[in-house]
């Protein structure tokens, strides 16, 4: 539970440090940054064996590294189309979908609807018709799922966080020509390095570390339904350093999410105490 508080925490985090780098280097150059900055942090730390890879190991590792890319890539162009409020509440629907697709109670899907109700009340999303950016914000709903599920597979195929590093790499190399075509077109300042250098650390090394060795132990369903803190996180960030007022209806959300969380992880606690006595 802490892991992941500190994984939504630190991405939240992020995605303000890099939306301060978006008016020099937009979107796709945020994002180019995020994955060279992820893969210069995680390669020499961890060293991956990538010659060592059987075929099981690399087709896990390979979709990871382009759902990476995919994931932010689609949020911030969205957010940047349609605002922030449209893209995450549509981007949720990707781990709310797992978490009610695998859950095997009611009263986990329960949760997950709770939860779901808490983000729409949060980020109050406007009607668009911005189809396009819609349909990036319903890319990195997919994309996340991806991100849960094949977190998973890559946690139990390999040790450590490897299979991490090695997607970092791997995504990294993808975003290269375009990292070095907007820096060389942009030409941005220090201070908007510094903000692109801070979402690279915060909403990429962070977060993609911690995901995966909470995923080792947390079900995709119950994962699903955590990460609804991160517009809750958002929100508060949003009050603290932008002076953003929440009204009654934001705490409403608020509340909701956090019950959904609470009640969610009581019900993972009763489930786990009751199984080894049912052994016996």
């Amino acid at each position: 539970m802490a892991t992941l508080m500190a994984s939504a925490l630190s991405n939240q985090l992020g995605a303000a440090s890099g939306s301060l780098a978006f008016p020099v280097l937009g979107p796709v150059g945020v994002v180019a940054v995020r994955q060279l900055i992820a893969a210069a942090v995680l390669l020499p730390l961890v060293r991956p064996r990538i010659r060592a890879l059987t075929r099981d190991q690399w087709w896990p590792v390979v979709l990871l590294a382009v759902v990476f890319g995919t994931m932010n890539l689609g949020l911030y162009a969205a957010i940047d189309r349609i605002g922030l409020g449209l893209a995450v509440t549509l981007e949720f629907l990707g781990p709310l979908a797992i978490a009610l697709l695998t859950s095997r109670r009611k009263s986990s899907a329960v949760c997950a609807v709770i939860a779901g109700a808490g983000v729409l009340a949060i980020t109050r999303p406007e009607a668009s018709t911005d189809y396009l950016g819609i349909g990036l914000a319903l890319v990195a709903a997919s994309s996340w799922a991806a991100y849960i599920l094949l977190n998973q597979t890559v946690g139990t195929r390999l040790p450590g966080i490897q299979g991490t590093a090695a997607a970092t790499g791997i995504s990294a190399a993808l975003f290269l020509p375009v990292a070095l075509t907007v820096f060389l077109m942009q030409k941005p300042d220090a201070f908007t390095v510094l903000c692109a250098v801070g979402a690279g650390i915060l909403a990429s090394v962070v977060p993609y570390v911690a995901d995966l060795l909470a995923l080792r132990k947390v079900p995709a369903n119950l994962f699903g339904i955590l990460m609804s803190i991160n517009p809750v996180f958002a929100a508060v960030i949003g009050s603290v350093a932008l002076h953003e007022a929440l009204g009654l209806i934001e705490w409403a959300g608020i509340a909701l999410i956090v019950a959904a969380n609470a009640f969610s992880l009581l019900l993972r606690g009763r489930n786990g105490a009751a199984r080894p006595s049912a052994e016996r």
